[in-house]
């Protein structure tokens, strides 16, 4: 059995995240840390195995993440620019304390290789005019984890917020009409939740070739990158 860390359990996708790794028994520890953490009316009756934590992503020396000896590392933890307050803010907590809390969970033993596997946005891109895309792809090439995965999905169907964006309702009747014809526009969370566990458990080495995974990256910071149309396969199988 493996142990798992989760960062950003209550976000839309971590928060189903949560629940597939602690239902699943390939996993002997979970340990959910955070700027918050799930409630305990919210968690599911099989959570002997979960290990909570509030840190401060300001200090991250404090919060002891490598200490867990994490096998695999997910992160589903980001926010949104209106959440954040300024295109500044957006940045340090998609990008630098997804980059910070990464390197904070490694561990100095070489003998104990370690997996991340981090959820990014659709067609990431870091000359994307826009903020999301582009931060995504910033975060994605300085994680240095011997073995990454990046899953990079279309809209997140189904996706559980406090407040709703207008385009993102717009976003979902698109997505969800041209998903009759594609498979790369749009996801239902739970699958996605499902396909990045599945993920974590078998490596890059292991994924299914017809999840049609793909070399990317650059020297020295290579990943493996999963798109939507592979993550509805695995989250599926």
């Amino acid at each position: 059995m493996s142990t798992a860390l989760i960062l950003g359990a209550t976000g839309a996708t971590g928060r189903f995240l949560l629940r597939e790794l602690l239902a699943n028994d390939q996993w002997s520890k979970v340990g959910e840390y955070g700027r918050r953490v799930t409630p305990e009316a919210d968690l599911p009756q099989n959570r002997g195995k979960l290990e909570q934590k509030t840190i401060n992503f300001e200090n991250l020396e404090a919060a002891g993440l490598k200490d867990g000896r994490w096998d695999v590392v997910f992160v589903t933890l980001g926010t949104t620019r209106a959440n954040a307050g300024s295109a500044e803010m957006f940045e340090k907590i998609d990008r630098e304390y997804v980059v910070n809390a990464c390197k904070a969970a490694k561990t100095d033993d070489p003998e104990h290789p370690q997996r991340v596997v981090y959820l990014s946005s659709g067609g990431a891109n870091p000359s994307s005019y826009f903020l999301y895309p582009r931060y995504a792809n910033i975060t994605t090439h300085v994680l240095g984890y011997a073995d990454t995965i990046v899953f990079r999905p279309g809209f997140l169907k189904g996706a559980q917020r406090a407040n709703k964006r207008f385009t993102e309702t717009i976003a979902g009747y698109v997505t969800g009409a041209a998903s009759h014809f594609t498979s790369s526009v749009e996801i239902h969370v739970p699958v996605l939740a499902n396909a990045m566990m599945k993920a974590g458990i078998l490596g890059s080495s292991g994924l299914p070739p017809a999840v049609g995974a793909t070399k990317a990256g650059q020297e020295d910071a290579w990943f493996t990158l999963i798109d939507n149309k592979g993550a509805l396969v695995l989250g599926q199988e």
